[in-house]
């Protein structure tokens, strides 16, 4: 005999299209006031990420993770946090990083090979960048186990792409939350592309939020354009968390327009009309239009908006690069919690050679600055 055990339904949420028309009805009661702070870190978000390229192709900066078309899926989701909520980002979550109060500087001394740009300030709760793919996530199941255990009403909230959905600690980390109804927020911005493979070539699951299915916690797909439908599932989630009814994955679905990296070249396997129509669908372009329509913004305030964001990241830039070279014994000083006897050797190694470059460099700048005074004082 054969019955039915269960049956399931996957959610698709979009309250704003891509034309900048509004579900009214759907839509999360936001003031004007945030409206419009939503709309700034929108811009300074683009803003940093069109300056943060420019940089890299300069030389003045290391390989950097572009994310634009992303804007939506951070901008909608951190505006829902509280303040001790922790989140576990990857590696493009700038505009959550800046939300949450991480400097635009930081950031940019962080990409330019600076370690000491993840030195988050106390009282934000963030945690460093995540390089390695998928890594983070059983973190922040970890972190979501221990609010239970301490009674305390936080949520873990964890971003990643649609690669990580394709390594094992993806799959450790759901199963986990689900077991254990951790309070915790998953946070898949599928942009549809892992470098260079495609989704299709990932998974045969016609969405990503189905995945939740198997872990016996929610699942749902939103729009990654629609700032709305971000925050409205983002809010959802972080309350059926705190009152513990367990963890939630969301399915941003989105687009990545840029290349994976500065290292890599998109031309290579992605079609350029593909690219285009997501360019129709740009998320702060409807935003704006709705703004606009609803006279929340004017072209004025749009300028504005624009040209103080502008200022705000030239000024990064500047303090980023005025910023004193990191020590390299650093390396040595925070590796571990106690330094071993070997690393001591290899730390007074690595200074004498540093002090030897320091002398030198000083001594060719001396002479240097000798001959053109010398020139000078000729002329």
């Amino acid at each position: 005999m054969e019955k039915t055990l269960a049956s399931f339904d996957i959610k698709y949420l979009q309250i704003l299209d891509e034309n900048g028309v509004c579900d009214e009805k759907s839509k999360p009661k936001i003031s004007d006031d945030v409206l419009k702070e939503m709309y700034r870190f929108l811009i300074l978000t683009k803003t940093f990420d069109d300056k943060a390229l420019k940089l890299q192709r300069q030389g003045r900066m290391g390989t950097y993770a572009p994310m634009r078309g992303q804007e939506a899926c951070q901008i909608g989701s951190a505006f829902a946090l509280q303040k001790n909520d922790w989140v576990f980002p990857a590696f493009r979550e700038n505009g959550v990083y800046m939300i949450k109060g991480v400097s635009p500087e930081m950031l940019y001394r962080y990409w330019m090979g600076d370690e000491r740009g993840m030195q988050i300030p106390k009282g934000i709760n963030i945690l460093p960048v995540s390089i390695t793919v998928g890594a983070h996530l059983p973190h922040a199941t970890g972190a979501g186990m221990a609010f239970n255990y301490l009674n305390e009403k936080n949520v873990a909230v964890c971003y990643f792409g649609d690669g990580a959905t394709s390594e094992g600690d993806f799959h450790a980390a759901l199963n986990f939350a689900g077991v254990f109804k951790a309070p915790c927020v998953f946070i898949c911005q599928n942009n549809q592309w892992a470098i260079s493979v495609p989704v299709k070539e990932q998974t045969a699951s016609q969405t990503i939020a189905q995945k939740a299915i198997a872990y016996g916690i929610h699942g749902i797909q939103v729009d990654g354009n629609d700032v709305f439908a971000v925050y409205k599932a983002t809010s959802e989630a972080l309350e059926r968390a705190r009152s513990g009814k367990g963890a939630t994955l969301i399915e941003c679905f989105t687009y990545r327009l840029a290349d994976h990296t500065t290292s890599d070249d998109a031309k290579k396997y992605r079609d350029e009309n593909e690219i285009a129509e997501w360019v129709k669908k740009d998320p702060i372009t409807r935003f704006e239009k709705y703004l606009v329509d609803k006279r929340v913004i004017n072209p004025v305030i749009i300028g504005k908006v624009k040209s103080e964001a502008e200022q705000q990241i030239e000024k990064a830039v500047k303090l980023a690069e005025s910023a004193k070279p990191q020590p390299p014994t650093d390396m040595f000083d925070y590796l571990y919690e106690s330094i071993t006897e070997e690393m001591k050797e290899q730390r007074e190694q690595a200074s004498r050679e540093n002090k030897i470059i320091t002398k030198t460099t000083s001594g060719e700048n001396s002479a240097k600055n000798a001959g053109v005074v010398g020139e000078l004082e000729e002329a």
